[in-house]
């Protein structure tokens, strides 16, 4: 692990002082060269995990695949949320607008007397261990995760902005990175507040958002796998991931007005959707949210294909700027 590490720091001080440094001091931004600096770490973090998606993912879609590819161009659009999110263009604009005022924030709170609380020196020679802190670490923000997923699905104003990742119909190891960039905002908002509060180190944090980031490119594959009784209940699988993308599911969970929940059948009523972990189903198993049922369901929004009162469908946009778009107007209750 020691040698992995060095290996990229030594690539990221390479990346930085041969490329990106000397942009910023063309720009004038000789002031942010610490952001500029952590901006390049996930830049390489990105890179990697696209390697990763190609070369790894991939193939397993194409040995198994679910459904065969028809549109190909939403394919498209989902790779380019994907680079848009994972090679630095949105983590930049985050690290040079919300890190300053995290940094202020925090500062003026710890001045005030502010306590962080380390999980590593909960239990001084266990939790001190490396491996031990960082699966608390990641225990703790995958159950951040879950919850957030809850919100995004229980709050009508929070499902406007999420629904756009949900109306993804040719699902593939791409899909991951499709939403609305104000959801993205507020997640990351969130996840970052609660990696002040806990004390995380920054290359924990690090690893634990990679690692959460590859796993939901496969949860997301358009493959046939599933990994048994006992694995599906330590580790989520493609299979049930796209349980929880079902079409009849999702609309479940958004409280459609004109489908009365005792049209629904008695799980879906009960559970209210399933299967919104995102990297471990003990919190859905835990709230009474999970679906195991070894079932490989179209996705979708149901508005999609059932038509509304006026007889129409809902358009959820065909393009990056029109998606961006509609979800503004979801928001606003106009669209």
């Amino acid at each position: 692990m020691e040698w992995w590490t060095s290996l990229f720091n030594s690539v990221q001080q390479w990346l930085f002082e041969s490329v990106i440094q000397p942009v910023m001091f063309q720009l004038g931004m000789a002031n942010l060269l610490e952001d500029g600096y952590d901006a390049t770490g996930w830049l390489l973090v990105g890179l990697l995990q696209v390697l990763v998606i190609v070369v790894v993912i991939g193939p397993l879609e194409r040995w198994r695949p679910v459904e065969a590819v028809t549109d190909r161009k939403a394919i498209r659009i989902d790779i380019l949320y994907t680079l848009i999110q994972r090679l630095g263009l949105f983590r930049l604009v985050l690290f040079f607008t919300l890190t300053p005022l995290f940094d202020g924030l925090f500062g003026a709170l710890r001045v005030e007397g502010l306590r962080t609380y380390n999980i590593d020196a909960f239990w001084p020679g266990v939790t001190d261990l490396p491996w031990v802190s960082f699966l608390l670490y990641l225990a703790v923000f995958d159950l951040v995760d879950y919850l957030i997923h809850r919100g995004q699905h229980r709050f009508n104003w929070w499902w406007a902005l999420h629904s756009l990742h949900h109306s993804q119909q040719q699902m593939t190891k791409w899909s991951d990175s499709r939403n609305h960039l104000l959801d993205d905002v507020l997640r990351d908002v969130i996840i970052v507040l609660v990696a002040q509060l806990i004390g995380v180190a920054p290359g924990q944090f690090v690893a634990i958002v990679a690692i959460a980031q590859l796993s939901e490119n496969l949860h997301h594959a358009n493959a046939r796998i599933w990994f048994g009784q006992l694995g599906e209940r330590l580790w989520i699988s493609p299979r049930f991931h796209r349980r929880h993308h079902a079409v009849s599911l999702v609309e479940a969970t958004m409280g459609n007005p004109h489908r009365p929940a005792k049209s629904l059948p008695r799980s879906i009523e009960l559970a209210r959707g399933c299967n919104f972990g995102v990297l471990l189903p003990v919190w859905d198993m835990l709230f009474k949210t999970a679906n195991f049922e070894l079932r490989f369901d179209p996705t979708g929004i149901e508005d999609q294909v059932v038509p509304g009162a006026d007889g129409k469908v809902r358009n959820y946009g065909g393009g990056f700027w029109s998606q961006q778009w509609l979800g503004i107007l979801r928001l606003v209750g106009r669209g």
